[in-house]
């Protein structure tokens, strides 16, 4: 499994870790190895990037809680991840809203 490097400088450390090459590895062998959005469309898609859905900042990285928890990660192909961080950047940005209407 492939892992992009992350854009924020204080995550290089966390990214680098045994604990979360090892937490990554195994939620990816639990997910089949499968992106999981693919997978709920019917299509069978290697995952390659073990997303956050929590977004991690220098506030949250070292509560293993956001971090490290399984239930805060979703197993994505390199499409599924790209779309979701052009999403997320979207909203952030302030274009979008938590609903999705683009605010103009």
């Amino acid at each position: 499994m492939s892992e992009t490097i992350h854009r924020d400088g204080f995550a290089h450390g966390f990214y680098s870790s045994w604990q979360w090459i090892k937490c990554r590895r195994a939620y990816a062998v639990n997910k089949a190895g499968l992106c999981e959005r693919c997978l709920a469309r019917g299509l069978i898609v290697p995952g390659t990037q073990c997303h956050h859905k929590i977004r991690l900042t220098p506030e949250n990285i070292n509560d293993p809680d956001v971090s490290l928890n399984w239930e805060n990660l979703e197993l994505l192909c390199e499409d599924c991840h790209q779309a979701e961080h052009r999403h997320t950047e979207r909203r952030w940005s302030g274009m979008e809203d938590a609903d999705g209407h683009i605010s103009l």
